[in-house]
């Protein structure tokens, strides 16, 4: 019997008690929770049941008995965090983005591929069976050519001009925040159920409060709370999405929709139970079911048709295909750390045309790691 995999949390926030949930889920061991604030790490060590808590994050990544580190702690962290477990041999899985620059989610990457480690990265939101099915569909040839691939994606946690949070700052969050906080997960959805990716795009940035009232006073704010984006796919789509964080009644809304010349798509996140599916004479909704869907979709499916799956059941099948990896198995569809590496390079691109007023190239999509294609170094 194989032995369970064994993981720690660094950040105890909300993404940590996200990442702790997904872990006892997936049958693993929660050695232990570390975060600088102690309480914290002993209040998620005892809603888990986590073996043991620190201070020091050290003191979990350089642990013999641990085979993955989850880091869950503000952005700019993640680059120094992510290279020390990678060099004490653990397997990774690291909250979006990987890093705040492009050279650096690269050097991660490369990292990871030289130690045969997994390195994983939380685009959960491929995990809705209605995502997969689109993705199925439009494999088959179901949406003839696409030719139009828009939506959006709005909240309203900083509708207001005294809401704080540390993705605010560009020291900690990075230089992008509306688009690299949640324009990534939706070029990233969009390109994984589309099969298409972006070549070229133009975008404008606002910053609807110029400055915003912290518990030490007014302070200066230098990233976007909302973004629109235009662009250029390798399929010969064109595209669009806005992106706002100040979306007032706004809580998670995203949606996406192709417009194909056989057939349509659109997925919403309030209703993620459903798949909309256009055609020209005819037009239906198709129900999460496991025996209406594609096998690569209806893998994805937990619980029978009428009893919803949400946002954490999307984080669990994520998890669960990690462990999968980081056992030597290969599951369809792993954000992995060269998608991380993507959603830097697309941030970049959105930062460098907001600024130049211009349209500019995206990258060529980075090749698979090594360690993608054939199974990663077994652990323990």
């Amino acid at each position: 019997m194989t032995a369970p995999v064994r993981a720690a949390i660094v950040g105890a926030g909300f993404m940590g008690g996200v990442h702790a949930r997904a872990v006892r889920a997936a049958g693993a061991v929660l050695v232990g929770v570390a975060d600088n604030d102690l309480a914290l790490a002993q209040a998620l060590q005892a809603k888990t049941q986590a073996e043991r808590a620190t201070a020091r994050a050290t003191e979990l990544i350089e642990a013999p008995d641990i085979d993955v580190v989850h880091v869950c702690t503000p952005n700019a962290t993640h680059i120094g965090l992510v290279e020390q477990a990678l060099r004490a041999g653990k397997h990774v899985v690291c909250e979006k983005p990987l890093a705040t620059s492009p050279g650096e989610a690269a050097g991660l990457e490369e990292l990871a591929d030289k130690a045969r480690l997994v390195g994983a990265v939380p685009f959960v939101y491929r995990f809705y069976p209605m995502v997969r099915e689109v993705r199925e569909r439009v494999r088959r040839g179901e949406a003839g050519r696409l030719s139009v691939l828009h939506g959006y994606y709005l909240q309203d946690w900083l509708a207001g001009e005294a809401d704080d949070n540390w993705r605010v700052d560009a020291g900690r969050g990075g230089r992008s925040r509306a688009f690299g906080d949640i324009g990534v997960h939706w070029v990233d959805l969009v390109e994984f159920a589309s099969g298409q990716r972006l070549v070229r795009l133009g975008a404008q940035l606002l910053t609807v409060y110029p400055r915003r009232q912290g518990p030490g006073g007014s302070f200066e704010v230098h990233t976007e709370d909302a973004a629109t984006v235009s662009f250029e796919t390798d399929g010969g789509a064109i595209g669009s999405v806005v992106l706002n964080q100040v979306a007032a009644g706004r809580k998670n809304r995203f949606r996406f929709s192709f417009d194909g010349t056989e057939a349509s798509f659109a997925f919403d996140h309030d209703r993620p139970e459903q798949l909309w599916v256009g055609g020209r004479s005819e037009s239906r909704v198709l129900v999460r079911s496991p025996e209406d869907l594609a096998p690569a979709a209806a893998a994805y499916v937990t619980v029978p048709a009428g009893h919803p799956q949400g946002y954490q059941d999307c984080f669990n099948a994520f998890v669960a295909d990690c462990y999968t990896a980081v056992r030597g198995g290969s599951p369809d569809g792993l954000p992995r750390f060269c998608d991380g590496r993507r959603a830097a390079e697309v941030t970049e691109a959105v930062l460098v045309s907001a600024a130049s007023k211009s349209w500019v190239e995206v990258p060529p999509v980075p090749s698979p790691s090594v360690s993608a294609i054939a199974g990663a170094k077994e652990p323990g």
